[in-house]
């Protein structure tokens, strides 16, 4: 496989305070990647870092087979779309509208079905699940070579929830490297090929999917127990 994007014994954080340290983690073409852990374990830390947002103290970010400290808007044009819990949509455009500066064209529909009725529609009179929907849509229809999803799920119903990771594997297999986290576990599992487990900025389990499931029990508890850091910083 051919790695897209890499953290390289990567250290970061915010200010003094170290988030995430000596990380290494690889998003291969056509996997996709699920990272894992408690909440203050530096999931977000680690995806902030990643996409250009956050610059590492210590350590590299490497896309696309260099070391690069180029900032978001940058890498989002070289072919990396981010994802986030909170919609990245113009609430007073129309869905029609957000999709046209995303670059969609028609058959961007073809696999966001529930969107068809709601082209003219403003994406701010949408309910949160077709506001994440119209999110990924149009993150999909910029062709991208890496996504990176944080939480993309959150709030929404299961059945609005599978249909969305089931869109990423299906972006997987066509070629595109996933980076996600996901507060259900289970079903990311069910997606992902490789994981990554955050315990307290460090991983704490690294292996396939498979290997995960069969450690579902230790790593929900893990999600109970707690784990962040001692310190009120921001994952």
């Amino acid at each position: 496989m051919t790695a897209l994007l890499a953290a390289v014994n990567m250290t970061v954080g915010y200010g003094p305070v170290s988030i995430v340290r000596d990380l290494d983690l690889t998003v291969n073409e056509g996997e996709i990647v699920a990272l894992l852990g408690p909440n203050g374990a530096g999931k977000t830390t680690t995806m902030l870092a990643l996409c250009g947002e956050l610059t590492p103290s210590a350590g590299e970010v490497w896309w696309k087979g260099s070391p690069t400290k180029s900032p978001l808007y940058q890498r989002a044009r070289d072919g990396l779309a981010v994802i986030t819990e909170e919609r990245s949509v113009f609430m007073s455009l129309t869905v029609a509208e957000n999709l046209r500066l995303g670059g969609a064209d028609e058959n961007a529909l073809d696999n966001f079905p529930a969107l068809r009725p709601l082209l003219g529609r403003k994406a701010g009179l949408l309910s949160g699940g077709e506001q994440q929907i119209l999110t990924v849509a149009r993150a999909l229809a910029r062709r991208p070579k890496v996504i990176l999803a944080d939480e993309l799920s959150m709030g929404l119903a299961p059945l609005i929830v599978k249909g969305l990771l089931s869109t990423l594997r299906t972006a997987a297999d066509s070629g595109v490297g996933v980076l996600i986290v996901e507060q259900h576990i289970r079903s990311v599992l069910g997606i992902a090929d490789r994981v990554y487990v955050l315990r307290q900025g460090r991983v704490q389990f690294s292996g396939t999917a498979a290997e995960a499931r069969e450690k579902i029990t230790d790593i929900e508890a893990s999600y109970l127990a707690g784990g962040g850091d001692e310190e009120s910083s921001p994952e």
